[in-house]
């Protein structure tokens, strides 16, 4: 098994943790981890965007000028995509810009991507992480701590609780950070406890230099990819 080392909140080493060698050291699959990105990034596009051809466009119901003998090019509507104010040819219309990837695949991406930041040596595991209140001030202070200080870094969180939302809430005014709740979605609307959840994903984990996890995080990820 592959080995890291192990922080506290403080930046404090307190021992390795083992990460398995099936999830967090395979040969990285720079193809599948491609394919996922665009998976990704194809479902975020709204795909709204709409033009109108000449049968749309208003205006053009007769002929703007006799076919012969009037010594200029012959036309037979002003709503000819050739024409000022005329239709569009081949112009956007709306459409559903989502695709779709096997469960193996998107595992396999995740696998690889995690792998990729291993051997990078930009895994970073810590015993937990948790705020009492969303404070800008507490996250800046742990950054520092486990000097990532001006690193594009993103911190998965295990669990769907207060104490993790408030890590999340403290990084949003804070330029290269994002944490994410990679937690099962299970709570119902109903439940006090219940916040976004966001899954982890192999976008988030290549956009970022540094991957912060929490031992709890790091057991899950074993359990759901290996």
């Amino acid at each position: 098994m592959a080995l890291v080392d192990l922080y506290n909140m403080k930046g404090q080493k307190i021992g390795t943790q083992e990460l398995k060698d099936e999830v967090f050291n395979i040969e990285p699959n720079l193809d599948v981890i491609w394919r996922y990105v665009d998976y990704q990034l194809s479902l975020r596009r709204s795909g709204t965007a709409s033009t109108k051809t000449r049968a749309e466009v208003s205006g053009g119901g007769r002929k703007p000028w006799a076919q012969k003998h009037t010594g200029r090019a012959r036309h037979g509507s002003i709503r000819s995509p050739i024409w000022r104010h005329g239709g569009v040819a081949h112009g956007p219309k709306p459409r559903d810009w989502s695709k779709s990837l096997p469960k193996k695949m998107k595992k396999l991406a995740l696998r690889s991507a995690l792998s990729q930041r291993f051997r990078e040596g930009n895994i970073i595991v810590v015993d937990d992480i948790k705020f009492d209140t969303p404070k800008a001030k507490n996250m800046r202070q742990l950054i520092e701590n486990l000097q990532l200080k001006d690193k594009k870094v993103l911190f998965v969180l295990p669990w769907k609780k207060p104490e993790y939302e408030h890590v999340k809430l403290s990084c949003r005014n804070i330029s290269g950070l994002k944490a994410i709740i990679a937690d099962n979605p299970g709570a119902t609307r109903e439940d006090e406890t219940a916040v976004r959840i966001d899954g982890l994903n192999v976008y988030d984990i290549v956009n970022h230099e540094k991957i912060v996890l929490t031992r709890d995080m790091v057991t899950k990820i074993e359990e759901v990819l290996g």
